[in-house]
């Protein structure tokens, strides 16, 4: 018998992240991004990122001490942090600029410049961020993998 060939998973299209109340959900995350919304129901939202999105979805109950956290790659990474400090928000003793939404995810930030994460330039003109750049680190790991930006 022929065994099927394993396809290749390309990227991540959304994360779905359980909220309380997806209004306030919305109103929490709108105090530290501008975003789009794709749409919105009771029970989920979609708030655009580029070519990608995440799913705000309306879970009762949330456990917080699951464990369960998400990453954004964000274009300014300190000037996000003051943001966090504005809004209140307690940034936890961890090894990232970690911090917990209202309903205790747990939610790391890292600066784009850090990450192999890439996007393509058509997608970053779209988004009004063609300047963004890859610090020397994150080009030798791309590097490394046959992905270099340059």
């Amino acid at each position: 018998m022929t065994k099927t060939a394993k396809v290749r998973a390309v990227g991540i299209n959304h994360v779905a992240i359980e909220v309380g109340n997806i209004d306030a959900a919305l109103a929490f995350y709108s105090q530290f991004f501008d975003f789009t919304l794709r749409g919105k129901s009771e029970t989920d939202a979609f708030i655009d990122l580029g070519d990608q999105f995440i799913a705000l979805s309306k879970a009762d109950p949330i456990d917080p001490e699951s464990g369960r956290h998400f990453g954004l790659v964000v274009d300014d990474k300190e000037r996000f942090r003051a943001l966090l400090a504005e809004a209140g928000v307690v940034v936890e003793d961890r090894r990232f600029l970690d911090f917990r939404d209202p309903w205790g995810n747990m939610v790391e930030i890292v600066a784009y410049e850090n990450v192999q994460f890439s996007k393509a330039p058509n997608v970053l003109r779209g988004m009004g961020m063609s300047g963004l750049r890859k610090n020397d680190k994150a080009v030798g790991e791309l590097r490394s993998k046959g992905m270099s930006p340059d």
